[in-house]
């Protein structure tokens, strides 16, 4: 059973648990302090005899729910009506500090049977840790509360998006893409250091190497993937990639075909903004059977590589049967290979542009 209301901070009328809230009056919530102590106005009372909940476990956590349950001494166990449940998310310098702010974190439940699901996708983000303090109460005739102590304060941390959360992501992406460009080369730029380090160091290949925690902060991919970054987006007048890149000036050119064809998956990874108009698609290209096929299989919508609205693998009915491949064109599509690759796959390019 769902946690059926909010117990701190509540001010706005048009807050969306407004109406979960039902028999419990605003004041009486607003005064639900984690000490536990009497209120100025006598509104919730401390009353010994509460049990206090012991052994809080924490279960079947998502990005946006968790499961609790705890032990109770039998004592006064048939007085309790309500817990109040105090989830706070732990502070450390790598918050998401543009996410629900000044949002309640005084959660209010009928005493129900444990366990008790708490889901609520405006006070709760995912990959994010919480401590979470429990205490039993008792409604009185006079509408006062009778609380015990609050419990120990535990901690625990939400997961990644699902693959529910992650369809919902592709659905608004779809949306937005706009039409399909052709194009025929994957590139990536990086500075001169790195692709002598590639040379000298890695045996001349480019390594794949954990993706950053950019995009959105529920990612599955986020700081657990192994892939190398490339890019085909290009000027629509000159159907050429773009002559800058603020990776570096040294780039890495390579053939459409040699990284996406028949024998490739094609997986949607992310969809996320930078607080402008420009909105980004992360796409996961994984050779059949390879180690990072296997994560994305189990983690991430696999998209079909010849219908579908970002980027697309085709036989041409027309000339010599080959491949032909198109983009969006509306979206910046950032691609993520898999596996490691050999520099002389590639043909070399130097961009005019930045340093």
């Amino acid at each position: 059973m769902e946690v059926p209301g909010l117990a701190h901070n509540i001010t706005s009328p048009l807050s969306p648990c407004e109406g979960m809230i039902k028999d419990l009056s605003l004041d009486a919530i607003q005064l639900c302090e984690r000490d536990g102590s009497k209120s100025q106005d006598g509104s919730i009372s401390e009353m010994e005899e509460l049990p206090v909940p012991q052994n809080i476990k924490i279960s079947n956590i998502t990005c946006d729910s968790f499961k609790i349950c705890w032990d109770m001494e039998p004592r006064s166990k048939e007085r309790i009506t309500h817990y109040f449940i105090d989830l706070n998310k732990k502070e450390n310098k790598n918050s998401n500090k543009f996410k629900h702010k000044d949002v309640p974190t005084k959660l209010v439940a009928k005493a129900v049977p444990l366990p008790m699901t708490v889901r609520g996708h405006w006070f709760l983000s995912p990959r994010t840790e919480y401590t979470v303090a429990v205490q039993t109460a008792s409604k009185q005739t006079d509408g006062d509360y009778a609380v015990s102590e609050w419990s120990e304060i535990i901690e625990f941390c939400t997961a990644d998006y699902s693959t529910v959360h992650l369809n919902q992501l592709l659905e608004k992406a779809e949306v937005i893409a706009g039409r399909m460009l052709r194009f025929s080369v994957f590139y990536r730029n990086q500075n001169k250091e790195y692709f002598d380090h590639a040379r000298e160091v890695q045996g001349n290949r480019m390594l794949p190497s954990v993706k950053d925690n950019s995009g959105s902060h529920g990612s599955p991919i986020s700081g657990k993937l192994e892939g190398i970054f490339f890019s085909w987006q290009h000027r629509v007048q000159h159907r050429q990639p773009p002559q800058d890149s603020p990776y570096g000036r040294h780039r890495f050119e390579i053939r459409a075909d040699a990284l996406f064809n028949p024998d490739t998956n094609l997986y949607f990874g992310d969809f996320y903004c930078m607080y402008t108009a420009y909105h980004y698609v992360i796409l996961v290209l994984a050779p059949k059977g390879s180690r990072g096929d296997e994560f994305c299989k189990q983690r991430l919508p696999a998209l079909d590589i010849s219908n579908n609205r970002f980027l697309t693998c085709k036989q041409n009915e027309e000339g010599d049967g080959g491949l032909v491949f198109h983009h969006a064109q509306d979206v910046i599509l950032e691609v993520i290979y898999t596996e490691p690759l050999d520099l002389a796959l590639a043909r070399w390019l130097r961009s005019a542009g930045t340093s």
